[in-house]
């Protein structure tokens, strides 16, 4: 493609360098906020800086919020007894979205996968274990996608969490195997909830 300005060339690789946009789709996009004024892209620009800076990681579930704690852990109706464990904040807006789950969350910020260089000690495991063991749970819910990844990460957290007085359940296989929590419908991915069944090997 051949783009004969250095800011514009520019503006189109950092866009590009997005998830699912080619350049094409950035540079429709650049050409775009050209057309807009100082101050709409000021203000563009603004939202992500404070996007970056102000957003946090919830310090009890690892979930995103805008304050230490997130609004759903802060929230006393919910229960304090149940957590579902997922693997990062797309699957708790999923999972939200059905209005069918009122406990608590556990983010995970990921999943196993040697692959990718990814083990347990990158991922927002050990709070799980230590709110496990100090007995606040009744029930973790194990509501990773059902790919390989998936169920090696919750083979690993059976196995750590096997000694905690607690109850391991998992989303029933209404999730077709191999596909993604995040895009399973609101019905499916609700009965799969309902439905859940006691996690064995």
């Amino acid at each position: 493609m051949n783009i004969p300005s250095r800011y514009l060339e520019d503006a189109v690789e950092q866009l590009s360098s997005l998830p699912s946009i080619g350049k094409r789709t950035a540079l429709r996009l650049v050409l775009n906020l050209l057309q807009r004024s100082d101050e709409e892209v000021e203000q563009f620009s603004k939202v992500f800086l404070d996007l970056k800076q102000h957003l946090k990681s919830c310090a009890k579930c690892g979930n995103i919020s805008d304050t230490e704690i997130c609004h759903i852990c802060n929230n006393p109706a919910r229960n304090q007894h149940l957590v579902c464990v997922v693997e990062d904040i797309r699957d708790v807006m999923a999972i939200e979205s059905t209005g069918t789950y009122s406990g608590l969350y556990h983010v995970l910020g990921g999943i196993i996968s040697p692959m990718d260089g990814i083990g347990p000690n990158d991922l927002f495991i050990q709070p799980l274990i230590e709110r496990a063991q100090q007995g606040e749970l009744e029930e973790i819910i194990l509501a990773l996608s059902p790919t390989m990844e998936g169920d090696t990460t919750n083979f690993y957290l059976y196995k750590k969490l096997a000694n905690c007085a607690v109850t391991i359940t998992a989303l029933s296989r209404g999730i077709a195997v191999g596909s993604e929590l995040q895009y399973a419908d609101e019905l499916t991915l609700s009965r799969s909830i309902q439905q859940r069944t006691p996690f064995t090997l």
